[in-house]
């Protein structure tokens, strides 16, 4: 079956960076957009990148653009988040996610669905902190 597991999540200062990876198994990797979610507490989930199939199309939500990268590794099945100037309210659980739809159309995650909806295939998260 399909598995998405995220890693490199932890604790880290105010400015500071982390990577998170995803790892893909089950799915033809290279067939499918990949995207990051997060939920903070108290909220509901939100978007916060996506990448179509061949990392040529990258989008991101208007809060992290200029300090988060997405890529990917379609040889290993690797998705990444790099978070560079994390912020306290950066602080959530952050989810991997497929989307059978190699290229999502322009604007679809940010704009018409940030809940990620579209997504067929979830990881269970890694969690984040930020502290001031």
């Amino acid at each position: 079956q399909v598995q998405l597991v995220e890693s490199g999540g932890g604790m880290v200062q105010a400015g500071g960076s982390l990577r998170l990876s995803c790892a893909a198994s089950g799915l033809t990797f290279s067939a499918y957009a990949m995207g990051w979610f997060r939920q903070a507490p108290g909220k509901e989930r939100d978007f916060v990148a996506v990448i179509n199939w061949d990392g040529g199309s990258t989008e991101y939500t208007d809060s992290v653009k200029g300090r988060f990268t997405i890529s990917r590794d379609n040889a290993k099945n690797m998705v990444y988040l790099q978070m560079n100037s994390l912020k306290p309210e950066d602080t959530a659980v952050y989810s991997c996610a497929a989307d059978k739809t190699p290229n999502p159309p322009p604007h679809y995650y940010p704009d018409s669905d940030p809940f990620g909806h579209g997504m067929d295939y979830w990881g269970k998260g890694a969690r984040v902190t930020v502290s001031s």
